[in-house]
């Protein structure tokens, strides 16, 4: 039942995004704008970290599109809930779980599908990464969508307009990616915040997927990101779920 539920609603909310080819598009513009402009400029810095400035670069874009991307999906559903659309859901038998996981999916595989763009066009800029290692990174970045995605679903549940839900958001997007080392790798920052810096779980993510982009799988790194991720997802689709069964209350 629940994978049947999950399934139609997935191809539900699929079919709407499939509807609208500037949405599925417009998400990866921001990156690719510091991919364009912002690349090149690093390609002669030594950074302090292992690969070239595209393997340093393009794993922070990669992640920076799921964090923006993901933590702003909220905003749907605060007009679905306004229209009444989420409580006619509820009332159906359909379990709690599967309102969050078709959506989780669909956001999932839209910013996968812009990640592959923005690979891609990295490739032409002069991006050189194994393939078990790009994969890995679009691994990441479902993940770290479905966590994001997640807990910005709980927050549109609470809040009741798009007004309150922007700049709440922002404030907590915002100094994720700057104490992320999502631009340049955090061995460049002072020692206080490079400290700071390992407070915040999206440090973790970027240099398991720097790792990747370079070949080097059994790292440290690499398993501080995975656990954080996967812990990281486990504990917002719960909070997500409770969000849908308490339906914002």
């Amino acid at each position: 039942m629940l994978l049947h539920d999950t399934a139609l609603l997935f191809q539900r909310y699929a079919r709407q995004t499939l509807r609208s080819k500037f949405q599925m598009l417009f998400g990866a513009l921001m990156p690719l704008l510091y991919l364009l402009f912002f690349g090149p400029l690093l390609t002669d810095m030594p950074l302090g970290s292992r690969g070239d400035s595209w393997q340093i670069l393009v794993p922070g874009l990669l992640l920076q599109l799921s964090l923006f991307g993901a933590s702003f999906s909220g905003f749907a559903l605060i007009m679905e809930k306004n229209w009444g659309v989420v409580e006619r859901l509820r009332v159906t038998p359909v379990s709690r779980l599967a309102l969050l996981l078709g959506r989780l999916l669909r956001d999932a595989a839209l910013f996968v599908f812009q990640s592959v763009l923005l690979v891609l066009a990295a490739l032409v800029m002069g991006l050189r990464a194994p393939l078990a290692g790009v994969l890995l990174g679009f691994a990441f970045v479902a993940l770290l969508t479905c966590a994001l995605a997640s807990l910005s679903y709980a927050l549109a549940l609470k809040l009741s307009t798009p007004q309150s839900f922007g700049p709440t958001v922002n404030a907590l997007a915002m100094p994720s990616m700057l104490l992320s080392g999502l631009m340049l790798p955090m061995a460049l920052a002072p020692g206080w915040l490079d400290v700071l810096s390992h407070f915040m779980p999206f440090r973790y993510l970027v240099d398991a997927v720097r790792d990747a982009y370079v070949g080097e799988y059994a790292t440290a790194s690499m398993l501080y990101g995975t656990l954080v991720a996967v812990g990281f997802a486990v504990l917002a689709v719960a909070v997500g779920t409770r969000a849908y069964a308490d339906g914002g209350t």
